[in-house]
């Protein structure tokens, strides 16, 4: 380009070849003024489909990339987009956003892909100059303008004198004004003043009341003080007084937790010779059961046999007379053998009214071991416990069912031995810390047992075959 042409400087990029004629820009002109909008006219031709995010740029003559833009707005679409015709359109840039040195600038519409679709001719902003203008007046005109002149320099020395006045008079009032607002303003610093002085006044008057109430009110309690001194100690001396005999009552129960251990040994010992006892008599039950089966095939039989003797009577004439000694011998020694067995099973059934009598013996044995070892569990607290009398060993009996507690009583000692906090199940020696409710303690332990549905009675889940045992004896009653 001619730096000494004043022709502006074209493009640089050819428009014929690339895509920048797909987009016409129509009306540009040479110069726009600055601070003022400019709208820019452009057309649409029908190689072209315009998107939502095309844009139209001014770009400084010269540019090389699309970055190099100095203001842009967003195209707007055209109503109807695939009408394969051209389309006219115009957008508007505020003068805020436009250049305001006076370089060379033009249009340039950009798509959404950031390819430049159309070009404009280069133009300027720079402002309207009125050179190589001849304005021609006459004489009359010329006098007539010096005369209007001339009234209004007279005017304009009245306004001027009339306005140093009233800036004299303004600078008077507004010292004046000073004066009055200084003095508005002690006013109001001594009106603050005195509201801060009463309110504080106020709140002294108030804290000093308060601060009476507070001191009745202390004196109040330092008297409730004293009196609860004296009461606490009057009931320190009672405590001590009750501390002494519950030292001694300590000791007498140590000496007899000792005695309850013994005895408790003397049971271990009873409960393993009866639990060798009950493995004895379960044998015994079932050779019981044995013989109660056969006996029944035998009573059978005899039913039989009476039936055919009632109905052969009449036959019985016509045989020997030994051969009918020997059938009613026969029925003889059957009568007495059921006989026999009506009598052993009411021994049975007296057998096992004792045996229940003695499993209810040793569970209030069982109780009164739980009671045991709660006492060693809380022997630290003396006054909660009370003497007991020495229990004797029961007698040595023989057991049909055993003793369902019988395993837990071993358990219970090993408990008895361990800190009165933690708590162990008889049955599976499972540990239960302190904060388990005693609910839960309760419900794991009848975990481990069956419960009779006739007499309530329980038994271990161990036990099962003893269990069943005994729910076929209330069958038998």
């Amino acid at each position: 380009m001619d730096e000494t042409s004043d022709e502006p400087p074209t493009s640089a990029v050819l428009l014929d070849s690339c895509h920048f004629s797909q987009v016409v820009f129509n009306n540009v002109e040479k110069f726009y003024v600055p601070g003022r909008d400019v709208t820019c006219y452009y057309t649409l031709t029908q190689n072209i489909v315009p998107r939502k995010k095309d844009r139209v740029g001014i770009f400084p003559v010269g540019w090389k990339t699309i970055q190099e833009y100095y203001t842009f707005t967003w195209a707007p679409l055209p109503n109807d987009i695939h009408s394969g015709s051209a389309v006219q359109q115009q957008i508007q840039f505020k003068a805020y956003y436009l250049p305001k040195d006076e370089e060379y600038y033009q249009f340039c519409y950009v798509d959404q892909d950031g390819v430049v679709r159309g070009a404009s001719v280069p133009f300027q902003f720079k402002a309207e100059t009125e050179d190589d203008i001849l304005v021609v007046t006459t004489q009359g005109e010329v006098e007539e303008i010096e005369l209007r002149n001339k009234k209004l320099c007279k005017e304009n020395e009245e306004l001027k004198a009339s306005c140093a006045s009233l800036q004299k008079q303004n600078i008077d009032l507004q010292e004046e004004l000073n004066k009055t607002q200084e003095l508005q303003n002690s006013l109001e610093s001594l009106r603050s003043n005195t509201e801060k002085l009463q309110l504080e006044l106020n709140s002294l008057r108030k804290e000093n009341k308060h601060l009476k109430e507070l001191d009745d009110r202390r004196e109040a309690e330092l008297h409730q003080l004293k009196e609860q001194i004296q009461n606490v100690t009057s009931d320190k001396e009672h405590l001590e007084t009750r501390l002494k005999t519950a030292l001694g009552r300590t000791d007498q129960l140590q000496s007899q937790v000792l005695n309850y251990e013994k005895e408790v040994e003397n049971l271990s010992r009873v409960d393993r010779d009866k639990t060798e006892q009950l493995e004895s008599l379960k044998e015994e039950n079932r050779q019981l059961r044995m013989t109660r089966a056969q006996q029944k095939e035998r009573n059978k039989e005899v039913e039989h046999c009476m039936e055919y003797l009632k109905g052969s009577k009449g036959k019985l004439s016509l045989c020997p007379s030994h051969c009918l000694q020997n059938e009613q011998q026969q029925t003889h020694d059957l009568m007495k053998e059921l006989e026999e067995k009506k009598c052993l099973l009411q021994i049975l059934y007296g057998k096992k009214k004792e045996v229940d009598a003695e499993n209810q013996k040793l569970r209030e044995e069982n109780e009164l071991l739980r009671h045991l070892s709660q006492t060693r569990g809380v022997s630290s607290f003396p006054d909660v416990l009370q003497p007991q009398a020495p229990v004797p060993a029961p007698p040595v009996e023989v057991l049909l069912f055993g003793n369902p507690y019988s395993a837990a009583e071993a358990n219970l000692e090993a408990e008895a031995e361990g800190p009165a906090s933690i708590r162990k199940c008889p049955m599976c020696d499972e540990v239960f810390p302190e904060h388990i409710e005693t609910s839960q303690y309760e419900d794991h332990v009848q975990s481990h047992l069956l419960e009779c549905p006739l007499c309530s009675e329980t038994f271990e889940k161990s036990d099962k075959q003893v269990f069943d045992d005994h729910v076929f004896c209330h069958g038998l009653e």
